[in-house]
């Protein structure tokens, strides 16, 4: 085990550490063939994080060698307090102490940390193990091909009597779509926190485009919501499907599922893809009538749960 580490904690990353952060970042999706960490991340580079600290792990040259993301969460497990997180070592450093060590970082004393593993890592598997974390998430990704599926391919969106399809209002939707998304994804640990500069962010990113954000409305009121996102690697992405929990059980969520992907269809994309959450049967059931499959799994390590483990 490596016996000198040096981690700075930080709450903005500069430019040139940001900079050597993505660095890392690049050369462990091309060894892993997964990004190690979450668009939530990477929208806090370049600006102050309100609500978390950036982790940096540097060599004996001052290089950064891995990286994490540690943000309080508002849950606690019994009398202890969560620190949610995702971290990465560079490939080329690995099996040297360096991953216990930030996981050190991350937490205080008794806490508990919530750390994904992208892609269900074999290192961060046998790492958890041996420090007594416990697997309690898991997130899968489900692909379908759309390589020449034109739009009318697609069944034609159903939607509920009353009920209206339209695509989102920048600024003039804001508020609303905060109100049915909290209430949609009041369960979600990530989705369901979303705040007005959560929002902010993404519409300001390259990838947002009106255009493929669809809303569903009765009586003047939002009541589910399908956002859809185009990567740059010319994948198509269900981003974010959700309806207000009081209009479940008509067959709005696959209206508006169908309305996006007959939306990514028409830009002539070879896949779509989607994340969903392992134990969310109604929304698997859906997805997999639609042709998803499983293609990918992610996974989020808790713990330390036992003293003799302890990081």
């Amino acid at each position: 085990m490596t016996h000198s580490v040096k981690i700075d904690v930080l709450d903005q990353l500069s430019e040139s550490d940001a900079q050597e952060v993505r660095a890392v970042l690049e050369a462990a999706t091309a060894a892993d063939r997964v990004a190690p960490v979450s668009e939530h991340v990477l929208l806090t580079f370049g600006s102050a994080a309100p609500a978390g600290r950036h982790l940096l792990v540097r060599d004996n040259s001052g290089a950064v060698v891995g990286y994490a993301y540690a943000e309080r969460s508002p849950e606690s497990v019994g009398s202890r307090a969560v620190v949610d997180g995702e971290a990465v070592i560079a490939p080329g450093h690995r099996r040297q102490g360096l991953g216990r060590a930030l996981l050190a970082k991350m937490v205080d004393d008794g806490e508990l940390a919530r750390v994904w593993s992208h892609g269900d890592h074999p290192g961060a598997r046998a790492l958890g193990a041996r420090l007594g974390f416990r697997l309690v998430r898991e997130l899968q990704q489900l692909r379908r091909p759309l390589e020449g599926v034109a739009p009318g391919d697609l069944p034609q969106p159903v939607v509920p009597d009353g009920v209206t399809l339209r695509t989102f209002r920048p600024g003039a939707d804001d508020a609303e779509w905060l109100r049915v998304n909290a209430k949609a994804f009041s369960w979600h640990p990530e989705q369901g926190r979303m705040t007005q500069a959560d929002l902010d962010a993404r519409k300001a990113e390259s990838w947002f485009d009106p255009a493929g954000f669809f809303v569903a409305e009765a009586d003047g009121r939002m009541i589910g919501f399908h956002w859809t996102k185009v990567h740059p690697d010319g994948a198509g992405e269900v981003y974010a499907v959700g309806v207000d929990p009081d209009r479940h059980g008509g067959g709005l969520g696959t209206a508006l599922t169908l309305a996006g992907l007959r939306h990514l269809a028409g830009l002539g994309l070879d896949t779509v893809l989607l994340y969903v959450e392992a134990d969310n049967a109604p929304a698997l059931k859906v997805y997999h009538r639609l042709g998803f499959e499983r293609f990918a799994v992610d996974v989020v390590h808790e713990g330390p749960y036992s003293d003799a483990a302890a990081i």
